[in-house]
């Protein structure tokens, strides 16, 4: 491939609802611009942008592919992001990268879920926006219904400029309202025939797009109240401004599979989309964490940010960076600025699907990829070392489904871990953690689909497989009332015999564990067995007496006691303080504690009622809720950890996906008795 300036460069996302049709569309314009021989298909797995092996088993993208086609002297990458939620990691790493996004939408579905949110990450990104309605080959498309529902969900920025005719349900040739002409198909080859006579639909649409275009400038306005047509060029310019400045929102439609109206969209993209030099700059934080904006200069210092990375366990890691400012050439030393080390950097790859290709240089405005870099991931900067510059990361979602993972063979564990920590570099929407009180590796992410996939990666990156479930849930005992217990051992077998007896005081006490306090008089206990009676009790406070949970909230006070010479030793009191743990905590009323978390739950307002419903049913307490800035209601509640398993599950499927929510530890509440009762019972047949 040649090398391109930043001005005939383009970095666009296809993003939408998965099965929109993003990946047959990347693959269409591979085809038709000379990059495939021949067109691959989902069902066939033999896609260019879809060659990971989940992908080909499951024929649904699962991450992000790079894709750059060559179109009338102009570059044009191609991120092409995944449309199932699990898989959303892979959206915010093509919109970082992107100038511009397609938000792809079936001609048979209409406006759905992916699409609304593929259009709300290209806007607060604040890139361009283009729409294309796919599958219009489908006899149950309907184009005219589907644009009404863009209009309504997206408002007037929405402006049609590829539009088809349709008789008995079959498109029977596209009408291009810029150029002002129409097209019919065969095999991807469009042929010009005379514009049919569409009656007022035609003429509306061409209006909707010319007021679209008088908006963009007060020349333009005066033009068109004056009753002039505007010439082709001032309509290109106008939407081409309007486009670029998140005004307008331009529509093109066809067939991915049929190759019908692909090239208009080729095209559109080139006269509208925002070139690199124009989109690539951004504003950075310099070494003093002042801003620093910066521009497409290919003389200028390097600045580069890494917005994807692909581990493999043969091969090593790849890093996928856009290059801001300067240039990015092999054996170059550039400073990643988060870990503050240098990389030196090898052999430099242009990336199409799975291939790699090897480039003498990435240019400003460029994608490309590197190997080998140990320290540096997705999110990272790394820019010349006489210039360190830091520019945003990629914003991630962050994971909402948790589950407690085991190798499924003895001996594996180190293998497991290893091996989910190499996928984390891949995938940073997986979050991995030990948790030390129920000695479990929890593993987190998007949701059960995205489990699956990292499960079925691990064990064909890494052979290393693992089991799967509910995560513990991390109870605490504590106790009700004060109480005065004696603790004595006394054992008396030939030769020295042990001894220890001691009186402690329990009482509830605002604090984490269990504090100990002494209170001897006269020498009743020497002071040096004083650690021994503590250590006895910390150690039997790591199990209640209850269900063998952590004891909390507990002061205990060594008051009195008695030793003898030759028989006391540490372990004889340390042995004695345990039996008046037992006795003690036993007769002070103890009692379950479950842990409560804080949730913040942001749904569409017409399900509020439905989720707050919800969280009484979880024994959740809804505290208020408040408009968010994403056009959502924030409902604030607190709910019982154990009652959040399934959360995820339940609030996608019941808000087709629409809603989020963010969940942290709160504070620990006495559990109800039938909690309670199940909890303990649960742990008594687990012995």
């Amino acid at each position: 491939m040649q090398y391109y300036h930043a001005k005939n460069i383009r970095n666009v996302a296809l993003a939408g609802h998965a099965g929109s049709g993003k990946t047959s569309l990347t693959e269409a314009m591979c085809y038709l611009t000379g990059q495939l021989d021949r067109l691959g298909k989902v069902a066939d797995g033999n896609t260019v942008s879809d060659f990971d092996p989940e992908e080909i088993r499951r024929k649904v993208s699962v991450s992000t592919s790079i894709v750059p086609v060559e179109w009338k002297g102009t570059k044009m990458n191609f991120l092409d992001t995944p449309g199932l939620f699990d898989f959303v990691g892979g959206v915010r790493e093509g919109i970082r990268a992107a100038g511009s996004a397609v938000v792809v939408i079936s001609g048979k579905s209409g406006v759905t879920v992916g699409a609304e949110k593929a259009f709300a990450a290209a806007q607060k990104k604040g890139i361009a926006t283009i729409f294309f309605v796919n599958k219009l080959d489908r006899e149950s498309a309907d184009f005219y219904k589907v644009f009404e529902e863009m209009k309504a969900n997206f408002g007037p920025m929405v402006c049609p400029l590829v539009v088809p005719y349709v008789v008995d349900h079959k498109v029977q040739c596209y009408v291009n309202l810029l150029e002002y002409r129409a097209y019919t198909y065969e095999n991807g080859k469009a042929t010009a025939v005379p514009i049919p006579d569409m009656g007022h639909r035609l003429e509306g649409l061409r209006t909707a797009m010319c007021e679209a275009v008088a908006e963009t400038s007060e020349e333009l306005m005066e033009k068109y109240f004056s009753g002039e047509e505007f010439t082709p060029d001032e309509l290109i310019t106008g939407i081409a401004h309007g486009v670029r400045r998140g005004e307008i929102a331009p529509v093109f439609c066809g067939s991915a599979a049929e190759l019908q109206a692909i090239d208009q969209l080729l095209t559109g993209l080139l006269w509208l989309a925002p070139w690199a030099e124009t989109v690539a700059g951004e504003i950075g934080e310099d070494a003093n964490g002042e801003p620093v904006e910066l521009k497409v200069e290919e003389d200028a210092p390097t600045v580069a940010t890494v917005f994807k990375t692909v581990v493999d366990p043969f091969v090593g890691k790849m890093v996928y960076f856009k290059v801001i400012r300067g240039k990015v050439t092999p054996d170059s030393q550039l400073l990643n600025t988060r870990t503050g080390e240098t990389e030196r950097l090898g052999k430099l790859f242009t990336i199409r699907g799975k291939k790699q290709e090897e480039t003498p240089f990435v240019p400003a405005g460029d994608i490309g990829a590197v190997a080998k870099l140990v320290g540096t991931g997705t999110g990272d900067t790394l820019c010349a070392l006489e210039c360190p510059i830091t520019l945003p990361g990629v914003p991630f979602d962050t994971p909402c489904l948790s589950m407690a993972v085991r190798a499924e063979k003895k001996g594996e564990e180190e293998k497991v871990a290893s091996g989910l920590n190499r996928l984390k570099e891949e995938d940073p929407t997986i979050n991995i953690e030990s948790n030390t009180e129920t000695r479990e590796l929890i593993l987190s992410g998007m949701g059960e689909q995205h489990l699956d996939i990292i499960a079925s990666r691990l064990k064909a990156k890494f052979g290393a497989q693992i089991i799967m479930s509910q995560p513990e849930v991390a109870y605490r005992e504590t106790i009700r009332r004060k109480v005065k217990v004696q603790g004595k051992h006394k054992k008396q077998s030939g030769g020295h015999g042990q001894y220890g007896d001691v009186w402690i005081e329990f009482e509830p006490a605002d604090c984490e564990g269990l504090v100990f306090e002494e209170k001897v008089f006269g020498g009743a206990v020497p002071k040096n067995y004083f650690p021994a009676v503590e250590k006895g009790l910390q150690d039997c406070a790591k199990e209640g007496v209850l269900a063998g949970y952590p004891l909390v909230g507990v002061k205990a006070t060594l008051l009195d006691g008695s030793y003898h010479p030759v028989d006391s030793s540490e372990m004889a009191f340390k042995t004695a303080a345990s039996i008046a743990y037992k006795a003690g905590i036993a007769d002070a009323n103890p009692y379950l504690l479950e842990p409560v978390d804080n949730l913040k739950v942001y749904v569409p307002s017409d399900s509020t009622g439905d989720i707050m419903g919800d969280i009484n049913k979880r024994r959740g307490r809804v505290l208020g809720m408040n408009p968010s800035e994403d056009g959502l209601t924030c409902i604030e509640a607190e709910v019982p950890h154990g009652e959040m398993a399934d959360y995820a599950t339940m609030l996608r499927s019941s808000t087709q996906g629409r809603a989020y929510f963010t969940l942290s530890f709160e504070r620990y509440e006495e559990a109800p008795q039938p909690v309670a009762a199940k909890v303990i019972e649960a742990r008594k047949k687990a012995e």
